[in-house]
């Protein structure tokens, strides 16, 4: 077996993820090595300031830091590297300065993608390992993040991708400020703006029809291990469970009338989503509210595997 290890860092508006792992492009195979995740919450502000905000930035370099000594102790080839940078650094006005920054602790290229190669790499890094039928084509994956949302369709090739301005960080912000609880009224907005943005979506890519509807990152899988009750997050129990409508709006219901502290003692909950799962739940029921699934299943596997698939593309 001929394997190539490489390092994918994903740099999205609330987190900052690496995977160090070995690929088999012959069997497509994938060995995770490391894999972990920094909430850094790079898109502070952005939605309000358009620019990038110095305590997000050292958040941010600091996880690099931090990640540049991981690969460098597996021994990753330099030009084995990816760094994608997504949603907040796209919209920012002081991107350079991210960008500069970020090159001079890793000794990469930060890439700052368009939405569109962001839907097609969180579609391959989801379904590569769909075989044997038991999750049947076409899938709608959508990657549901912190400033925004990437919905794709396709079957073993993509055939429609669209990126759209909603997430549960730029949700939050725009519409819940610095509310504990949300009003009613608030919630309302929130939800209008989502089904604006869904609009905007199905202009590209239909929403309704698939067999299999797909949700990727931390909102996702977060409300999977809260649907399970789990004791601690659990990746395994996580990765290509299920998750019911009503168990989400269920859930959406739960957490907007929940405070902060009542939030924060969930047991699987990340102490840097507390304040904005409320949100990203809103929207998850919506988007299964738009395309009429039943059920939604929740994968582990997302953009930063596409990204490190990528590398040896």
């Amino acid at each position: 077996m001929t394997v190539t290890r490489v390092a994918a860092i994903d740099c999205g508006t609330n987190s900052i993820r690496l995977l160090v792992a070995d690929l088999d492009p012959e069997t497509g195979a994938i060995t995770d090595l490391d894999r972990r995740m920094v909430i850094n919450r790079l898109g502070q502000g952005v939605d309000r300031t358009g620019r990038l905000h110095p305590d997000a930035l050292a958040r941010t370099f600091a996880a690099c830091r931090e990640y540049a000594e991981i690969v460098s102790g597996f021994g990753v080839d330099p030009g084995r590297i990816r760094f994608v940078a997504t949603s907040a650094s796209r919209d920012a006005e002081n991107s350079a300065e991210y960008i500069e920054g970020v090159r001079a602790v890793l000794g990469v290229e930060p890439e700052v993608v368009s939405g569109e190669e962001e839907a097609h790499l969180s579609f391959v890094g989801a379904t590569k390992e769909f075989t044997g039928g038991q999750f049947p084509a076409p899938y709608l994956v959508f990657d549901l993040g912190g400033g925004s949302t990437e919905f794709v369709l396709g079957d073993e090739d993509v055939r429609a991708a669209r990126s759209v301005d909603i997430g549960c960080v730029r949700l939050t912000e725009r519409h819940f400020g610095g509310a504990e609880l949300p009003s009613a009224e608030q919630v309302e907005e929130a939800r209008a703006h989502v089904r604006a943005e869904l609009d905007r979506a199905a202009e590209s890519v239909p929403l309704t029809g698939a067999a299999t509807l797909v949700g990727l990152a931390g909102t996702v899988t977060t409300l999977s291990a809260i649907a399970q009750d789990l004791p601690r997050y659990d990746s395994e129990a996580i990765h290509h469970s299920r998750m019911s409508r009503a168990e989400v709006a269920a859930i959406a219901e739960r957490l907007l009338h929940a405070t902060h502290a009542e939030r924060a003692a969930i047991p699987s909950m990340h102490p840097g989503r507390v304040d904005v799962i409320a949100a990203g739940a809103l929207e998850l029921l919506e988007i299964m509210e738009r395309t009429g699934a039943a059920e939604v299943v929740v994968s582990e596997h997302d953009i930063l595997d596409g990204i490190a698939w990528s590398i040896v593309s």
